[in-house]
């Protein structure tokens, strides 16, 4: 992103217009954020000293895994096909198809039926992200690979699966082999832990374990406090390997703490490495060579996303053990699409790490952040997913340096090869549209513009929804303007992006702009800091339509500041930019939709009008909600950034004014939350029986 190098002062925003349909949770820091609580309730519990702890993997059990010689020839086509890069989709796909011979064949012959599930993740990966496999361990019955953006020091993911059985044939029975013992290289690494994770997640594949690194002395510290406080985690004891440490604890309970069993499915391990030398990632895995194309970004942890029963209880268990702190929380009636409802904690350690610079603030992976949200209804994203799968991590949040490139590669990707990832669709009104209104703004009359957007719309340079044509020439949208009006030309064109113009002004090239609307990259202004996100697709789903886990990207730019006193550059805070304040609903409600949308679609092709009608409701709801909820949230991101930097400043009374603004704000969208509620239990009560 050509921002990202800027050290100009980004805009703060008063105005990012309708970001409509797509929503499940965003979080951010203690002055940072925006939809409830920034000083969580004080709990009465003795607070444990703080372990020093960082990012290290997350480790993925999955249905299967090809050879690791299958992986690399497919990683030397992808790195053959990337030295000879392509714009061009066609020439892309015809160069593609041109490989196929002594290449592994992957992917949809029609790259546009292209579907999320039943994929194999290693691939999507390796194609989608340009990421490599640079470890590798095989055990009597399972199969690993560590797979690493192009900084191994970066993000991890382990995959994991069986050589013989899936996971569902796992949770079914079958006995997992079981030649090595607990004390063997690959214990990690067994088919005793796939077999145990499947008995307890429904046999799905998924996120099985969440890794921490452990500063060196410390683990002892961590054990201590779980056998004092949480005795029922721990899945054993601490084991000793060649080269490191290792302890395993399961993440939750099953239900309320220390009056229920452990839940056996997630787990957390911390490693605690003794000699690197002799040790990479975890025990048993090898290093593998791997070489990567051109065009990949090295890719580094941010936030992981747990989905449970109790969230007051995970809290509890980290803080008891691990010394995190609550960061911020949703209050119940801020996070909800309709009736759905859930709560979330954001918790984290505060490592205290100097970051002077942006590279520094890209690479730090020791600020860890635990967002935790459980339900508080019946229905919905969360509600369903601890009801189909159960209790577990429910999203990966990675960060980069330049999200709409790594976007824009995984999108060429799968256009030209059919496989690789897919993101969440963003309605296009999110980054703007064009009412005549909106072009009244460039000193023309409402009855001009009225004309004008007619005549636009009359030679299909906008659609019925006010949205501009992407793809629309500046020659044909000149011959469509009135005579009197072609000097507009410029204000159409704006209005493609026209609400991201709003946020960053000159800042960001038209280029830029068009890259982020084309690829559904979601933009936040903290404050002087940007943040860019966006959300894959589920992976690991076997069929359309089943919850399951999927990955989010995204890119922190961050502002350059001198401190007033000392003239000095000020540190960069971990976390720079928040996590999406005004995309805040975007992720919970575009879960919603996209499953009433489906459902919509295949009523109709069914020929079940009504239903299809009950579903297209659904959505109308669902849009409306976000719509006016969103100058709702501008307005407490506004008073939270205020608030903050009169915190900053010392001024407790300027404070304490946008505190009260904030509050009126979240008293607000609770309102709004609460209509829509009851609109959508109306709408769920008139369903046609045919549902």
């Amino acid at each position: 992103l050509q921002c990202s190098s800027e050290k100009r002062v980004m805009r703060r925003s008063r105005s990012l217009a309708s970001i409509v349909f797509s929503i499940f949770l965003l979080y951010t820091l203690p002055r940072t954020f925006s939809g409830v609580t920034t000083q969580p309730p004080t709990s009465s519990r003795r607070r444990s000293a703080m372990a020093s702890v960082s990012f290290s993997h997350v480790h993925i059990y999955c249905d299967s895994l090809k050879d690791l010689s299958e992986y690399k020839t497919l990683e030397e086509k992808l790195n053959s096909f990337s030295s000879k890069p392509s714009r061009d989709l066609e020439l892309g796909r015809k160069a593609w198809s041109n490989l196929w011979d002594g290449h592994p064949v992957i992917g949809h012959e029609d790259p546009t039926q292209f579907k999320g599930h039943q994929q194999d993740v290693v691939e999507q990966m390796l194609v989608g992200l340009g990421w490599r496999i640079t470890g590798h361990c095989d055990t009597a019955d399972t199969r690993t690979v560590a797979i690493t953006s192009r900084d191994a020091q970066g993000v991890r993911f382990i995959i994991t699966a069986h050589k013989e059985l899936k996971m569902a044939d796992l949770a079914d029975g079958h006995p997992a082999k079981r030649h090595k013992s607990a004390q063997e290289p690959c214990h990690v690494l067994a088919a005793s832990n796939l077999q145990r994770f499947s008995e307890h997640r429904a046999g799905r594949q998924g996120i099985a374990v969440l890794g921490f690194k452990v500063k060196s002395g410390e683990l002892d510290h961590i054990v201590k406090k779980y056998k004092e406080k949480h005795p029922k985690l721990l899945a054993s004891e601490p084991k000793d390997f060649p080269g490191a440490r290792i302890l395993e604890v399961f993440a939750y309970y099953q239900g309320e703490t220390g009056s229920s069993d452990a839940d056996q499915g997630t787990l957390l391990r911390f490693v605690e490495e003794k000699d690197a030398s002799n040790f990479w990632v975890l025990p048993g895995i090898q290093p593998v060579e791997a070489t990567f194309d051109e065009v990949s970004l090295p890719a580094y942890c941010d936030h992981w996303v747990s989905n449970v029963v109790s969230r007051r209880g995970f809290l509890d268990t980290l803080e008891d053990t691990l010394g995190f702190t609550p960061k911020v929380d949703f209050n119940a009636g801020v996070v909800a699409a309709g009736e759905a409802q859930i709560e979330s904690t954001v918790t984290g350690n505060a490592p205290k790490t100097f970051i002077p610079d942006a590279q520094v603030a890209l690479k730090d992976q020791s600020q860890v952040y635990l967002p935790i949200n459980n339900a508080l209804s019946e229905v919905g994203h969360v509600h369903l997913y601890l009801k189909e799968i159960g209790q577990g991590v429910q999203h990966i949040a990675s960060r980069v340096e330049d999200l709409p490139t790594l976007v824009q590669r995984a999108n060429d990707m799968r256009k030209m090869t059919g496989a690789g990832l897919s993101f969440l669709s963003i309605p296009r009104s999110y980054y703007g549209s064009l009412t005549a209104r909106y072009l009244c703004k460039a000193g023309i009359d409402l009855a001009t513009a009225e004309k004008v957007l007619a005549a636009l719309k009359s030679a299909e340079v906008v659609d019925a929804n006010d949205i501009v044509d992407l793809e629309a020439s500046k020659e044909k949208i000149e011959a469509a303007l009135p005579a009197d009006n072609k000097g507009l030309l410029d204000h159409v064109l704006r209005a493609r992006y026209g609400n991201l113009y709003a946020l960053l002004r000159e800042h960001v090239s038209e280029e830029t702009y068009l890259r982020i609307v084309r690829n559904n990259v979601l933009v936040d202004v903290q404050g002087e800091d940007l943040l860019l996100q966006i959300f894959t697709s589920s992976i690991l789903q076997r069929q359309a339509g089943e919850e399951a886990p999927f990955l989010e990207f995204i890119q922190r730019v961050c502002s350059e500041r001198n401190d007033p006193a000392t003239g000095k550059p000020k540190a960069i805070k971990a976390g720079c930019g928040g996590f999406g304040i005004r995309n805040f609903l975007t992720l919970f409600l575009s879960i919603e939709v996209s499953k009433a949308t489906k459902a919509r679609a295949e009523a109709e092709a069914a020929g079940k009008m009504d239903l299809a009608r009950y579903y297209g409701n659904m959505v109308n709801a669902f849009t409306s909600q976000l719509e006016e909820s969103n100058p709702v949230l501008t307005a407490i991101s506004d008073a939270m950034t205020a608030e903050g930097d009169a915190l900053d400043a010392g001024d407790q009374k300027t404070a304490a004014k946008y505190a009260e603004e904030k509050a009126k704000g979240q008293e607000r969208l609770q309102e709004i939350s609460s209509k829509y509620k009851q609109l959508m239990r109306q709408l769920r009560e008139e369903m046609p029986e045919m549902a």
